[in-house]
């Protein structure tokens, strides 16, 4: 079974739930909690309750947040090869979310300061066979940048296969599409929900916005959250998930348990309906609970 190696963010999430509409300049009920989050994380999380070895590769401050991020995650399974980082803080996100969408509000903090030669070191070490999957925020923010391209670079240089989430249209946008398809040229799949799938491909529905983008990657994924998900391959086929209809508590994390159910089951040779289904499942698993993690 190959190890996926994930890069990218270990935060705290502030899960704030609310019941109605947030009213501006006033009180708004909710029920509020702290756990960690970060898509690179979380997928990692969701990988190891699959039964995936997974190692995540992050950067953490030296207080009592990071402490307690690491702890978690190695509990949940995680091989840790992250980094404490003296003097900085924990990243956090503060995450709004109602029964049909969320809206986040991030301080990145360690995670921009993710060491390119930690990276190039891990996926140096990696045993052959090894995956690469990559969260697109390094990428997408100036300070973490030399370190997702250096991930992408390392992983070339040693024959891992790559994976890459878009994860999240308005830094996709602030960053241009041209510019961030050209980072993940060449990758084995892409993975993109429906608003990155608008930037990065233009308008269109979900199936032909994936064959435009295998110009750039073999293997495209377009996750369009409770109707499923689509797949395109570069000689033309594709195929649709299919929808789980599930009660949502919560759909903070959903989108990074389907890549996690996704690549377990592409990983171990399952063709794409069959990653598509185990996909599908895990995201399913996802929405029915509070927070982003197993």
């Amino acid at each position: 079974m190959s190890l996926v190696i994930v890069v990218g963010d270990l935060v705290t999430d502030v899960l704030v739930e609310h019941d109605g509409p947030i009213r501006p300049g006033s009180d708004t009920a909710a029920a509020i909690r702290v756990s960690g989050g970060g898509q690179a994380a979380n997928t990692a999380a969701w990988l190891a309750h699959a039964g995936r070895a997974a190692t995540l590769v992050a950067a953490v401050g030296d207080d009592q947040a990071g402490r307690d991020r690491v702890a978690e995650l190695t509990a949940a399974g995680v091989d840790d090869a992250i980094q404490v980082l003296p003097g900085t803080a924990t990243g956090s996100v503060v995450v709004l979310t109602g029964a049909d969408e969320r809206t986040m509000i991030t301080d990145r903090g360690a995670c921009l300061l993710l060491d390119p030669a930690h990276v190039t070191a891990v996926i140096a070490a990696a045993t052959p066979g090894s995956h690469l999957h990559l969260s697109g925020y390094p990428l997408l923010h100036a300070g973490s940048r030399p370190a997702g391209l250096a991930a992408l670079a390392a992983a070339r240089e040693h024959g891992l296969t790559v994976s890459v989430d878009a994860a999240s249209a308005a830094p996709l946008r602030d960053v241009g599409a041209e510019v961030f398809l050209a980072w993940v040229r060449g990758i084995d799949l892409l993975l993109c929900n429906a608003d990155e799938a608008d930037v990065l491909a233009g308008p269109g529905d979900a199936v032909t916005q994936a064959a435009r983008l295998t110009a750039v990657a073999s293997n495209v994924v377009v996750k369009r959250g409770a109707a499923g998900a689509v797949w395109a391959t570069r000689d033309g086929s594709s195929w649709s998930a299919p929808v789980v209809p599930v009660p949502m508590k919560d759909p903070t994390g959903a989108g990074d348990a389907f890549a996690a159910g996704l690549l377990e089951a592409w990983l171990d040779g399952a063709k794409p309906p069959a990653a598509l289904e185990a996909g599908a499942v895990l995201g399913a698993a996802a929405v029915r609970r509070i927070g982003a993690r197993p």
